[in-house]
């Protein structure tokens, strides 16, 4: 007897939950095509939406891809199904990332099904958190969340972390000066709420967070000298939690694993009542990105660093409609 197919609203669901994924300047670069007959959901970079400057290589969209099929992971799981999942299944069709089979069931009660609920509530935060240490259980969960995916999740001491805010100032200095960088930061962030501009991608005014006094915490700027009335000031953090994510090797199969650690990690500091923003500034640049590596660890290639902490959530973020990113075959 053959099974039954699969409800093409329940398809929906996972492509909507798949697509609360954090990606570069929230360009949401994945496109998903679901085959009715085999029950697969294929998963492919929508490279109209890559950002060639700042992400030249396309590791950052690759990582907002890997993002996006862990959601769908888990919010496969919170179905009571059992995704079944092949990275690259074509050698030759680089667009084409991930195959995911949707036929096999598993219990609601699963690992990653109790990730469900921070889905919706994981949202990046780019405001001043407090100045307060992460519990150690804490930190050992986040650790173990990396490590699930293949990935290592390192906290650096205080010397690397001031290498690291001097890398990511660094970096900013050199984007200022490139304009085609600046030109692409401009293009995919607002100076103008959402509500406003109506825009579904790309990062809105209420996300920037303030100005920052001083650089104590790398977060990002995406103002780019643009003016924005009614912005303020604010002191952040003197003594952030800065965690660095990074795996073994550097390859467009170990970027798609990194995201999908990236998300385990931000779903998982969701759950234990973690904030969390993002910055990539000194990765962009590889005589820097080597620096930002922690010379004690075993970690190779820092992929992603993240700042950690206790403060108010973010705002969400636009998101495209399922129907702008699902093709149904």
């Amino acid at each position: 007897m053959s099974a039954q197919p699969m409800d093409v609203n329940v398809v929906s669901e996972l492509v909507a939950d798949a697509a609360a994924a954090p990606s570069l300047h929230n360009a949401q670069p994945w496109r998903f095509r679901f085959l009715r007959n085999s029950a697969v959901l294929l998963l492919h970079a929508d490279l109209e939406r890559a950002l060639p400057r700042t992400d030249p290589d396309k590791r950052g969209l690759h990582l907002g891809c890997g993002a996006a099929l862990f959601n769908l992971r888990v919010a496969a799981a919170a179905k009571g199904l059992a995704p079944v999942v092949r990275l690259l299944p074509a050698p030759d069709d680089t667009e084409l990332l991930a195959e995911v089979g949707l036929r096999g069931s598993t219990s609601p009660g699963e690992t990653l099904a109790r990730l469900y609920p921070a889905i919706s509530l994981r949202h990046s935060s780019r405001f001043p958190f407090r100045d307060e240490q992460i519990p150690a259980a804490v930190v050992e969960r986040l650790c173990a969340a990396a490590h699930a995916e293949g990935a290592q999740l390192v906290f650096p001491g205080a010397w690397h972390l001031r290498s690291i805010l001097e890398l990511v100032q660094d970096a900013e200095g050199r984007q200022a000066l490139d304009p085609g960088i600046r030109g692409e930061t401009t293009r995919w962030t607002r100076t103008e709420p959402s509500d406003v501009v109506g825009a579904p991608d790309g990062i809105p005014a209420e996300a920037f967070g303030p100005r920052q006094h001083g650089t104590t915490a790398p977060v990002r700027d995406f103002a780019v000298g643009r003016p924005m009335p009614g912005r303020g000031w604010a002191s952040f953090e003197k003594n952030p939690n800065i965690a660095l994510l990074g795996t073994a090797r550097d390859g467009v199969a170990d970027w798609l694993l990194a995201g999908q650690a990236l998300e385990r990690v931000l779903l998982q500091a969701t759950v234990d009542g973690l904030v969390a923003s993002m910055t990539s500034q000194p990765l962009e640049w590889p005589e820097l990105r080597w620096v930002v590596r922690d010379p004690v660890s075993a970690m190779a290639h820092v992929q992603m660093v993240l700042r950690l902490g206790y403060g108010p959530e973010g705002p969400a973020s636009p998101r495209r409609p399922v129907a702008d990113v699902l093709d149904i075959a």
